[in-house]
């Protein structure tokens, strides 16, 4: 009973029968285009509107960049000029019954290391469209009566909750800008982004949180009040300083004071080209920038994303969609899916979308699955950390089984392997002979298990992502859908889909958008080729991915109580992000086919130049690295102005998530490799260790695909003792490597390295 045929035949005659038809799912063909022209088309809208395209005034009211031909969904017509408070009051309409929000209340407590299961659904405390219209507007007239003036900022800060989306949309309605702080912003952080947004209210999940304001309340003069939403003990919040600190449960009794019709009268002031919130950047470089997007940015962002879905969503009335919030709601991803796409589908589709929240710890203890079998969301984003852990944890349970059950998964997983790449853009979209039974028998459990049997559309962004991510949960049959975007064009310009994709691509511009690769070098904005192989694109088929369309920022902030050189640093930015002719350039490098396929083949800010001048990408090298030494979880080059390039090496350990380091004990697929080394410390050290990664990097430096000339080799590497995370500095908020940072932070061991005789040197 080990070849999968004598399998097969135990599962019975008349069920192998039943699957032995050959079908297949819709998949597009090659030029066959996902959305007409007139979608595509609003270069009229920039010769209509008059340069500049950006601004760094809070204040100032942008044009929306409207496409003139009614077809296009960038169009007037397409999709209509609103607010968010006009969109949210739209929403509530047929829809005021239905449960928008979802949380588990009170929240089981964790009982050492063991995470307390996931209460049953019915038991979650849960909010109507209706209720939460109204708890949002009881949050903005008490903001009014604690201070709010128009173009304010309020700062949001904790993890993803009702009150995070109650505490944005409050401010919206009232007249200020929301500026979200990420959970993991350290304190200085959390000043910078509330000094520089203006806040003269902050709304903050708990004690340790409201602890940060009081301690630097000397740098935020305009500070009025604090409102703390989940209080450990509400009987010892006191004002400070002259600040007024509040229980969320008192902000009825407050905003009471307001009338209904002054908060009315402050949310028909506002006006579709107005700022509705700050995106803070993720400042791999420098300090963050606050992008200022428009409720018409978001609006037609979260529009153009559900009708680049194609009628997928929420088709029909009373269809319910959920999401689980568990993203940072601070990105501009996190914002557009768990607080505007509902409301957009609320007004616009027939059906409806509940937003579920995960538990603050889920990410921490692993223990993300419990929220995903027990919400089984419709829609999922995760950044590519996400999905990879996800899979690492999949993994290693596939190398626990054993006998029978291992022959039976290995053999439906090349069954779904075979079908997901007939489902690559041009593909047949078959089906294998007997797919239905391996789907059956083994990939619908799997999805079940992973709480991702119900989604429609599964998708990532925010970085790259491997093919081997993506090849694995396509074998499950869950497709990863890659979406390409920036907080400056309000999170998206291109995006694949089911009908429409191809591992290592982008997709396609969304309708509505303009999508270009522009040429290095002089000439003002000169296309690119066209890439005629979007594996392996040449330097004349590459550039500058550029875009410009309703989705396109405001500009950068600049505040001018910080000084007339911060402000004229910020419109030098802005200048350089926006050109006269409305094109934001992304600082990425790419390549786009005859299909209109995007490909991202690096970013000119992590580009090494070699001592020859040589252009290197390093991502594509150490995605390779990564790949064929799976012990590894994050590795970077270093090189830049160098003679050569070297290598910094960190290993998957318990404990590790992102947010945290984790410890020296290994993790994952660096346990048992070598007899003996159990710890980050002992690897650094083992001679079969770390040949291990030097086979890797051999491997790597041959393969002309990743490694196109000697200039790109590794020749030198080093086993850092810990791993990358944001509380460490390693990562962005939202797992992007901080090049910078990690080479600023171990300067003194890559001198070293350097001089180093051999081609390892140990950090320990």
């Amino acid at each position: 009973m080990d070849d999968p045929v004598s399998i097969l035949a135990a599962v019975g005659a008349v069920a192998i029968a039943s699957q032995l038809f050959q079908g297949s799912v819709k998949v597009l063909k090659e030029g066959e285009a996902q959305h007409t022209p007139a979608e595509y088309k609003s270069e009229a809208a920039y010769k209509k509107l008059s340069a500049p395209y950006a601004s760094s005034d809070r204040k100032k009211a942008m044009a929306p960049r409207l496409a003139l031909d009614p077809k296009s969904p960038a169009s007037k017509e397409g999709c209509p000029l609103a607010t968010l408070p006009q969109l949210f009051k739209e929403a509530v309409g047929e829809k005021k019954d239905m449960i928008a929000l979802m949380v588990e209340r009170p929240l089981p407590a964790v009982a050492g290391k063991v995470v307390p299961p996931a209460l049953p659904l019915a038991q979650w405390k849960s909010w109507t469209f209706g209720q939460y219209y109204d708890e949002c507007r009881t949050v903005a007239r008490a903001m009014i009566a604690l201070g709010l003036e128009p173009f304010d900022g309020v700062n949001v800060f904790g993890f993803n909750s009702p009150e995070w989306l109650m505490g944005e949309l409050g401010a919206i309605m009232a007249g200020g800008v929301a500026a979200g702080i990420y959970p993991t912003d350290l304190p200085d952080q959390v000043v910078y982004k509330s000094q520089h947004s203006s806040a003269s209210i902050a709304v903050v999940e708990n004690e340790a949180m409201l602890q940060i304001f009081i301690d630097n309340k000397a740098q935020l003069p305009k500070l009025k009040a604090v409102i703390v939403w989940a209080a450990k003990d509400p009987s010892k919040l006191a004002d400070f300083a002259g600040v007024k600190v509040v229980q969320w449960s008192q902000l009825a009794e407050i905003g009471a004071k307001v009338p209904e019709e002054e908060l009315d009268k402050r949310t028909a002031a506002l006006q579709p080209g107005n700022v509705c919130t700050y995106i803070y950047t993720s400042g791999t470089t420098g300090s963050p920038k606050a992008v200022m997007i428009s409720h018409d940015n978001i609006i037609f962002s979260s529009t153009a994303t559900l009708y680049h879905l194609d009628g997928l969503i929420a088709t029909s009335k009373g269809m319910q969609e959920r999401v689980l919030s568990f993203l940072p709601l601070s990105h501009v991803a996190g914002m557009m899916m768990d607080i505007v796409i509902p409301l957009v589908l609320g007004a616009k589709r027939p059906g409806y979308m509940t937003v579920a929240f995960a538990r603050p710890y889920d990410l921490k203890m692993s223990s993300i699955g419990d929220r995903l079998r027990c919400v089984q969301p419709t829609m999922f984003l995760g950044v590519p950390r996400v999905w990879a852990k996800i899979a690492e944890k999949m993994k290693a349970i596939g190398k626990s089984t054993k006998g029978i059950k291992k022959v039976l998964a290995t053999w439906a997983k090349a069954k779904g392997l075979e079908h997901a790449r007939h489902c690559q853009m041009g593909g047949s979209g078959a089906k294998p002979a007997f797919y239905g039974l391996a789907n059956t028998l083994v990939l619908s459990k799997v999805k079940m298990a992973l709480g991702l049997n119900q989604c429609k559309f599964g998708f990532t962004g925010a970085a790259p992502i491997t093919t081997e991510t993506l090849e694995y949960f396509g074998q499950l049959g869950i497709q990863i859908n890659e979406v390409y975007g920036m907080s400056e064009c309000t999170g998206i310009t291109s995006a694949s889909t089911d009908p429409a994709h191809m591992w290592g691509s982008c997709g396609w511009a969304c309708a509505g958008v303009e999508l270009k690769v522009f040429k290095e070098g002089p000439g003002k904005n000169v296309e690119a080729d066209i890439c005629k192989d979007l594996g392996s694109p040449s330097e004349e088929e590459q550039g500058e991915i550029c875009f410009r369309g309703r989705h396109i920022m405001i500009g950068y902030m600049a505040n001018p109580d910080l000084g007339a050189e911060h402000v004229k640093e910020i419109d030098g930015k802005n200048h350089d992000a926006i050109d006269s002719e409305g094109w934001l350039h992304s600082g990425d490098k790419g390549a786009i086919d005859a299909r209109g396929m995007l490909k991202i083949t690096g970013r000119y800010k992590e580009l090494i130049i070699g001592a020859g001048g040589e252009n290197i990408a390093p991502v594509p090298i150490e995605d390779n690295v990564k790949k064929l030494c799976p012990a590894v979880s994050n590795f970077m080059m270093v090189g830049d102005k160098r003679k050569f390039n070297v290598a910094m090496v960190t290993l998957k350990a318990q404990g590790a998530n992102g947010e945290l380091p984790g410890g020296d004990l290994l993790d994952g697929d660096a346990v048992g490799l070598v007899e003996g080394v159990t710890t980050i410390t002992q690897a650094c050290k083992s001679e079969k260790f770390i040949d291990l990664i030097r086979q890797a990097i051999v491997a790597t430096n041959k393969d002309g695909q990743c490694c196109p000339m000697n200039a790109s080799t590794i020749q030198k590497f080093t086993i850092l003792p810990r791993d990358f995370s944001s509380s460490t500095g390693e990562l962005t908020p939202t797992l992007k490597t901080r090049r910078g940072e990690v080479e600023k932070a171990n300067s003194k061991l890559l001198d070293l390295l350097y001089d180093a005789k051999g081609d390892y040197l140990s950090s320990i």
